[in-house]
């Protein structure tokens, strides 16, 4: 199986499946002398960790984060990063009913059509639970770029939207709630909303906004590697995402060229930022930020029709422990692979420098 890695210069490999024994992660790159602070590490795990509110799935793990390499006395050597988050809390049985069935929306069918086999408890190697390795390195990313910010919430949940941007809002308010929506009075609606579509056995899909700030002018590559090219391909990898957009995004297709244009100050800077902090795939220094769109989850909690492996329609009922929304999880997800792309170009940087 390919495709377990990401990054050039600052890269991660990630192993593992939901109801194995563990996952990990190897981070290569990693410049040397960097003081890291672990339990910040431990902090951003907490913040993706099952279990952590009533309104995401109920299984219990702790996500502790075991280094086994390249860390001495709290600092890292430029040796490979290993470490390991072991899983506690599996039910493996709670998957036996879809040993030989494939559920809609699922990478259940085209693991098999892939591979031949698939690991069928908690969808193995496609399970969410993967990106608790990229918490991990991207929280190590964030102290490599300690100017940077890099800040993510949930703008939408269904039809309940955040109708402001970024700047009219208060970030600092982001962790204030459950839902990590920084405005108490939609948080409310949208925890709401999340409890009732539980409630019903179904699920709902929201949009994680993300603003970068502090970012030095001339990051990214022309042609392939734009920035927004590679901060697209983070978002489109993590599971159950299907949209991305910065800047004006679909939004700036209804504009004119005159209204679009962000005009320059003396020193650089735009009067305007349609562009998203980026231009020809290069960062101008102006802040970066975009929208993630992800879909429900695809397991319901209620009955329905799919097929077998010989191709039988069968009737099923979900099990197992599931998130109604996955947004409010997805927010420190949202965060990490950002990060892994920043501290991947700032290195690539310094090679030029």
């Amino acid at each position: 199986m390919a495709g377990n890695s990401f990054g050039k210069l600052f890269n991660l490999t990630t192993y593992g499946e939901s109801h194995g024994p563990a996952l990990g992660g190897v981070i290569d790159g990693c410049p040397p002398g960097i003081n890291l602070n672990l339990e910040a590490i431990q902090d951003e795990l907490n913040r993706r960790k099952p279990g952590q509110s009533k309104i995401v799935t109920q299984r219990k793990e702790p996500d502790s984060v075991e280094f086994h390499s390249g860390i001495f006395e709290g600092v890292t050597t430029g040796t490979p990063i290993g470490f390991v988050i072991k899983n506690t809390n599996q039910k493996s049985k709670d998957y036996t009913h879809i040993k030989d069935t494939y559920r809609p929306s699922h990478a259940d069918y085209t693991y098999d059509q892939k591979y031949g086999l698939r690991d069928y408890r908690g969808g193995g190697r496609s399970s969410a639970r993967e990106t608790a390795c990229r918490v991990v390195a991207g929280a190590i990313a964030k102290q490599v770029i300690q100017d940077v910010k890099i800040t993510a919430y949930v703008s939408r949940v269904g039809t309940l939207g955040l109708d402001k941007n970024y700047q009219e809002i208060d970030l600092s308010q982001v962790e204030s709630n459950i839902v990590r929506c920084p405005d108490a009075e939609m948080a409310k609606q949208m925890e709401d909303y999340i409890k009732e579509v539980r409630g019903k056995g179904d699920t709902v899909g929201g949009v994680v906004s993300c603003v970068i700030q502090n970012v030095p002018a001339g990051l990214g590559e022309p042609v392939f590697d734009k920035l927004h090219a590679e901060l697209g391909k983070a978002m489109l990898s993590i599971n159950a995402v299907k949209g991305f957009e910065y800047g004006s995004g679909f939004h700036g297709s209804t504009m004119y060229g005159s209204d679009h244009n962000d005009a320059f100050n003396s020193d650089g800077s735009t009067k305007t930022n349609y562009s998203g902090g980026i231009q020809g795939g290069i960062s101008n220094g102006m802040d970066i930020y975009f929208n993630v769109a992800f879909k429900p989850v695809a397991t319901l909690i209620q009955e329905y029709e799919t097929i077998d492996k010989e191709g039988k329609v069968v009737t099923m009922h979900g099990k197992g422990r599931h998130d109604p929304c996955v947004v409010p999880r997805a927010v420190p997800i949202v965060e990490a692979m950002a990060a892994l792309v920043m501290a991947d170009f700032h290195l690539l940087n310094k090679l030029y420098s």
